[in-house]
């Protein structure tokens, strides 16, 4: 009966430790979203910037991709960081509140 408590409770501690792993890289990955999109706004950055925005570009840009194809900028207004980031907090929503919820 002890092994199966102490069994469970590591269970519980895992499933705490994905939510939280969840929940933070989405929230970092988010504010990087939101770093690249200030970035773009000034494109003459100092050139000891240019690792910074390269990083940014490098980790940012192929997620934005995907929405890019399905949302047309409209205008000089790019909405695809917009829905990006809200489907990441709905990804969020989604690992949280159904998949590991349950094992609660």
């Amino acid at each position: 009966m002890g092994a199966a408590v102490a069994i469970f409770g590591l269970l519980l501690d895992a499933v705490s430790a994905i939510q939280t792993f969840v929940t933070v890289f989405i929230s970092v990955y988010g504010i990087l979203i939101f770093a690249y999109v200030l970035a773009s706004w000034f494109p003459r950055l100092p050139y000891s910037l240019q690792p910074v925005l390269r990083f940014l570009y490098d980790v940012c840009d192929p997620y934005l991709r995907l929405f890019r194809r399905f949302v047309p900028a409209i205008g000089a207004i790019d909405f695809s960081p917009f829905i990006a980031v809200l489907s990441l907090y709905a990804l969020d929503r989604i690992v949280n509140d159904v998949i590991l919820d349950r094992l609660h």
